[in-house]
């Protein structure tokens, strides 16, 4: 235990002294004991030195969180303030380490949100852990919409009353009504801990005098911090336990609390792990000549606007534009071509009335092209790549603040066929290489509610390797690591008209795969699919409505 005398706590109460009663009646207590009640003496309390909140070094300190999409007014200086951001592994000595709890009910939930940690990056609030978005039903106060709730860990100089005090400035700005207690807002921003201090003052309590009972707050903080200990004199008895340990004990739990992922702004957003979710329907539109199915049959824009309003009626929900083959051996396009045949789409789809609650999705793996898109109307760019053929598709991505598919795959379209050697299996291997790539993500700033999954059936897979990834899709998703669980994202696949399913058939002709591709949706929806990429919209509509009716239920 360390104490220091009231004098070299004078930067915190000088801080203050305009606003918050004297640094005396801030009381911290030590790990071990209770300071003398000195009035001379500011005790603070330290833990266990590898603890991620007390030694900024003891963790991998990625640089979260830092490209999401403010809301309109903000969207330019957030952007060109994020694009300089870089990703650092260790923090400079003397900041403090904070998670802060945020949460909306009102208005653009997601946007409010992204807002708030926006504004919190503008003032200094380093974001180095960001947890998934948690749709929660309300506590306290029933009688309001459902919150989207999550937490993340940063670093910042401010001792806890200004770091209040800014958060606090934060919710004013972002239209903060403190009308009904616990009752709708439009963000909410609550420090949760604040190093390994245990701080009781008249305006703040850290650890959140609420936060044991709170499943909304307990579950994404066991996501970023789950060996995390509680000051022993702020938990029940005296406790060791975990935060892990503290949710799993929780006496009721909330079944319907589920991560969520955004498509496009007018639709519902996906509740990952609601038993009951519908699969969405991604309809591929290839303007390419070359693709290995139906290239040359969208050609012509009143052709392709016709098509994709017969997409939408047979119940897509998101359309996914290529301007580029990636079947083995196809050769590649220069960004500028691939953009000449998108663009004009894009800019189409954009302007039909039925398109409003579609979401748009980009099949790419150019950065450039990805900007164009995203500016003419785009909501997801699907890179085959994950970011590997072009350094700065990621970075693109979080600027611009939309969401990315991140699909397995190794090699390019030329080398990807003889990449196929796993040596603990596909499923592992998919699973460890996926990790690296969202780590990749979520460091270039892309939030976890922005990331969907795909394991890249016939990239890099041979038949049997693509079989068992059907096989497998649930253990895949239900795949670990410390610092990612998978099973807090969306996941895409891909099955239609594939090799593997034309050679199991025996059908030769892709374009007649639609009965084996309709047996591969199938069991990617039994696996947990969240969305499936299709060819035949109509038919595969069928399937999923059938296979949801099956599998998707409480």
């Amino acid at each position: 235990m360390f104490a220091f005398p009231v004098a070299h706590a004078s930067r915190f109460s000088s801080r203050c002294s305009l606003t918050h009663a004297p640094i005396r009646n801030l009381l911290v207590k030590s790990k071990t004991s209770l300071c003398a009640a000195q009035e001379s003496w500011l005790c603070l309390r330290f833990g266990d030195p590898t603890d991620p909140l007390l030694n900024p070094s003891a963790s991998r300190a990625a640089h979260i969180g830092q490209g999401m999409r403010a809301t309109p007014s903000h969207r330019q200086q957030f952007h060109s303030t994020n694009a300089k951001m870089k990703t650092s592994q260790s923090s400079p000595a003397g900041l403090n380490r904070a998670v802060v709890a945020f949460g909306s009910n009102l208005g653009d939930r997601v946007a409010n949100v992204e807002a708030a940690l926006s504004k919190m990056r503008e003032q200094n609030l380093r974001v180095i852990k960001l947890s998934a978005l948690y749709e929660t039903k309300p506590m306290y106060y029933d009688d309001q919409d459902p919150f989207l709730n999550g937490v993340c860990l940063v670093e910042t100089s401010l001792e806890p009353l200004p770091l209040l005090d800014v958060l606090q400035s934060i919710e004013d700005e972002l239209g903060r009504k403190r009308i009904i207690n616990k009752g709708p807002r439009t963000i909410d921003l609550d420090i949760v801990l604040y190093n390994q201090d245990h701080i009781k003052h008249p305006r703040l309590h850290v650890p959140h005098i609420s936060m044991l009972e709170r499943e909304f707050v307990l579950r994404p903080l066991a996501e970023i911090l789950p060996n995390q200990h509680l000051p022993p004199d702020f938990c029940p008895n005296g406790s060791n336990r975990t935060i892990s340990q503290f949710l799993q004990s929780l006496a009721e739990k909330d079944t319907t609390i589920s991560p969520v992922t955004v498509l496009h702004q007018n639709m519902p957003l996906i509740r990952v792990q609601d038993a009951t979710r519908k699969t969405h329907v991604m309809a591929i539109l290839n303007l390419t000549p070359d693709s290995f199915s139906d290239g040359g049959v969208h050609t012509g824009l009143e052709t392709i606007k016709a098509s994709v309003a017969n997409f939408i009626a047979a119940g897509a929900t998101i359309i996914d534009i290529g301007g580029q083959s990636t079947r083995p051996r196809a050769d590649f396009l220069g960004p500028e071509e691939e953009m000449a045949r998108i663009l004009p789409v894009v800019r189409a789809i954009r302007e039909m009335a039925e398109a409003e609650k579609v979401a748009i999705s980009i099949d790419t793996f150019h950065s450039d092209v990805a900007r164009e898109t995203i500016l003419a109307g785009a909501d997801i760019i699907n890179d085959v790549s994950a970011g590997l053929l072009d350094d700065r598709m990621l970075s693109t991505v979080a600027e611009l603040g939309k969401t990315v598919v991140l699909m397995h795959m190794r090699g390019d379209p030329h080398t990807m066929t003889q990449l196929t050697d796993y040596p603990d299996g596909v499923v592992h291997g998919v699973a460890r290489e996926l990790v690296a790539r969202l780590q990749a993500a979520l460091e270039a700033g892309i939030p976890p509610w922005r990331i969907i999954l795909d394991p890249g059936l016939g990239f890099a897979k041979n038949q049997e390797q693509n079989l068992e990834l059907l096989r497998s899709l649930r253990r895949l998703r239900e795949s670990t690591d410390a610092s990612s669980p998978l099973q807090t994202y969306s996941w895409l696949m891909g099955p239609s008209r594939k090799g593997f399913v034309g050679n199991v058939t025996e059908v030769a002709e892709a374009s007649r795969r639609s009965y084996g591709t309709a047996a591969a949706v199938t069991a990617s929806i039994e696996g947990g699919a969240d969305i499936v990429r299709i060819h035949d919209v109509g038919e595969m509509v069928q399937v999923t409505k059938m296979a949801d009716a099956i599998y998707r239920r409480p």
